[in-house]
């Protein structure tokens, strides 16, 4: 049997992967009572009459629902609300297993400008159904929605919502990815004002990946899309794109570009780039290559043209060293944000979050993590600049990261001491 294949992944899935856990039990008449009529009016009477009490007196403080309209299926495209389930599940698996928090799978159909199940998606119809279910949740995490509406959806949710609004597929590769960048300039002895960043699609991803870059301190950033070098005096480009563009180089390629760059950031396609074009890039190079299932340039063909250079080499793929993989994100980012009721997760937050993955990094890997991974060697350097997905320690210190983040922002409405609250992390962490 082929590893993964089509009859073992359905088996896998037959029926579904998430289900409800009840944290109350229900075995007697008094049980039933607190839980139902008559003792529920008591809850509801007392959110009417504080509405923050929803937090405490409903599951609404630990659950996120994971909201898709199928549009940008993973790398499968569009095709449609009911295809995106599995994967919002696995999402849902997820935040439970690494972040414990709860999730649950929200699939919109007829968000589409035509009313269909496939085609655009109509930003309104998204922004108006996340709208009226927002009561039940926390936060909520776009998932699959594709360029450019999601950029509208979510700047409109994040803006009209009072909860944390967050889109994994343009945010949480960028949290990662920078962390990545910037163990890679501690490893080569520069600023991050000091690189130069030249990227390869111009998509959520990249746009986002480049905003963080930036917030970070890098200044020179020049991105790409399939019609080369994106500058401004191009009469093509969407708000996005063009916020980015850079100036005096109409007509250059991502070749041309990448002559003495110091990183390379894919997210585009497969085999975009040779071994003579990475050769080309500064004396000692990453190139985070992140198409799936197949990079940019695969490890071998960068080897070819960096003989006798060190480099990093960065990919989306488990099968290669420092995997950009969004799971080291997404569930602590939430669980920091939830745990000090934060109304967004905003630049602070995720900046801080990839500093904190940076610098767990560079600390020595616990024994049981290592045997996860025997054939690699996890000691900080150009093979091992991302932490590992099964590294408990991601929960404590990204999530303390982000909630202290939100504290010092002035985003969190819980009032929190934060050293209780690490040894609170440290306890939880403990226990699970």
């Amino acid at each position: 049997m082929a590893k993964y294949d089509r009859e073992e992944v359905l088996k896998y899935h037959q029926g579904g992967k998430v289900a409800v856990r009840l944290p109350k039990a229900l075995k007697t008449k008094d049980d039933l009572c607190l839980a139902y009529t008559p003792g529920v009016a008591h809850a509801v009477k007392e959110i009417a009459a504080k509405p923050e009490s929803v937090y405490d007196v409903t599951a609404k403080s630990n659950l996120v629902g994971v909201v898709s309209d199928g549009t940008a299926i993973l790398g499968l495209g569009d095709l449609g609300a009911a295809a995106s389930i599995p994967v919002m599940e696995g999402k849902a698996v997820l935040f439970k297993s690494f972040g414990d928090v709860d999730a649950w799978p929200v699939p919109l159909a007829c968000c589409r400008k035509d009313g269909k199940d496939v085609g655009k998606t109509d930003p309104e119809r998204v922004i108006a159904a996340v709208k009226a279910l927002a009561p039940q949740y926390g936060g909520i995490n776009l998932e699959d929605i594709a360029a450019p509406a999601c950029f509208e959806i979510e700047e409109r949710l994040d803006a009209e919502l009072d909860i944390p609004v967050f889109h994994d597929d343009q945010w949480g590769t960028a949290v990662i990815s920078l962390s990545g960048v910037m163990n890679y300039a501690k490893l080569a002895g520069k600023k991050m004002s000091e690189l130069k960043i030249v990227m390869n699609g111009a998509g959520a991803a990249g746009i986002r990946i480049c905003e963080m870059c930036k917030a970070a301190g890098v200044t020179d950033v020049t991105m790409c899309d399939t019609k080369g070098v994106i500058t401004a005096e191009r009469t093509d480009l969407n708000p996005f794109k063009a916020k980015h563009a850079v100036k005096g180089m109409l007509g250059k390629t991502l070749k041309d570009a990448l002559v003495g760059a110091d990183v390379f950031i894919g997210v585009s396609a497969a085999n975009v780039l040779k071994a003579e074009d990475v050769a080309k890039m500064s004396e000692f190079p990453a190139i985070f290559a992140m198409a799936n299932p197949d990079p940019e340039i695969t490890p071998d063909e960068a080897a070819k043209g960096l003989v006798g250079r060190k480099f990093v080499m960065v990919t989306g793929r488990s099968d290669y060293p420092n995997q950009i993989n969004n799971v080291l994100g997404f569930p602590y980012l939430f669980r920091g944000a939830l745990d000090v009721r934060a109304t967004t997760i905003n630049k602070e937050m995720k900046v801080a979050a990839a500093n904190a993955l940076a610098n767990l990094a560079q600390q020595p890997v616990p024994d049981d993590v290592k045997a996860l991974y025997p054939s690699e060697t996890l000691e900080f350097g150009v093979g091992y600049i991302i932490p590992k997905p099964f590294d408990r320690r991601l929960f404590v210190e990204v999530s303390y990261a982000v909630a202290e983040a939100a504290v010092k922002t002035g985003v969190a409405r819980a009032k929190v001491d934060l050293a209780a609250y690490r040894k609170d992390l440290e306890k939880r962490n403990a226990e699970r």
